[in-house]
């Protein structure tokens, strides 16, 4: 059940979120302001991933220059990262501790998000490893142009997409499954978050 190998959750930990679907969230009684701010942290996520492969995208296409692709990308990984490392921690710290109390069944599945936060952690310093890499070719000045197009700053770039699209994968399928063990729970028991 790594999550490199994961598609979906097992039939044992998703008894909750069978009971409570995705459609009635947002309409139970339970659901309330951190969680739906929450759900809009892991958007956010989602969404600067997105964001990040299209600055790639565009400056490989040649619709975007290397000073202000490099600027651009170092700010949004950067925040990125950071609000990931922050997200991960409250959640190991705070919230699933809690969750974990509720329900003997709760921690299998608190459990599975917290080896997930350990992998994520190796694809956090790898993508912090690319991006460092392709920011060093962009001030080094080592490609063919100013536009970087061409020569080290295009395979540097060409990496780190790379990079970042497995990331996203990565992600997307632990923020699934998390939304899928978390947001029932909070339905059924409406702990004290």
């Amino acid at each position: 059940m790594t999550l490199a190998s994961r598609t979906g959750l097992p039939d044992a930990l998703r008894q909750l979120a069978e009971q409570y679907p995705r459609p009635i969230w947002e309409s139970h009684r339970n659901f309330d302001a951190l969680t739906r701010f929450w759900l809009d942290r892991h958007l956010g996520f989602r969404d600067m991933l997105q964001r990040i492969s299209a600055d790639a995208e565009a400056f490989l296409a040649g619709d975007l220059e290397a000073p202000v692709y490099g600027a651009r990308s170092s700010r949004l990984i950067g925040r990125l990262l950071n609000d990931l490392h922050g997200h991960h921690q409250i959640e190991d710290q705070h919230y699933f501790p809690l969750l974990a109390a509720l329900d003997p069944r709760m921690a299998a599945g608190i459990d599975l998000l917290e080896r997930d936060h350990q992998d994520l952690d190796g694809h956090i310093h790898g993508l912090a490893e690319a991006t460092n890499a392709m920011l060093h070719s962009l001030r080094s000045g080592t490609g063919s142009d100013r536009s970087g197009r061409d020569g080290t700053h295009r395979t540097a770039v060409a990496a780190l997409r790379t990079r970042v699209h497995g990331f996203a994968g990565f992600i997307d399928r632990h923020l699934l499954d998390e939304e899928d063990i978390v947001v029932p729970a909070i339905l059924h028991y409406a702990p004290d978050l």
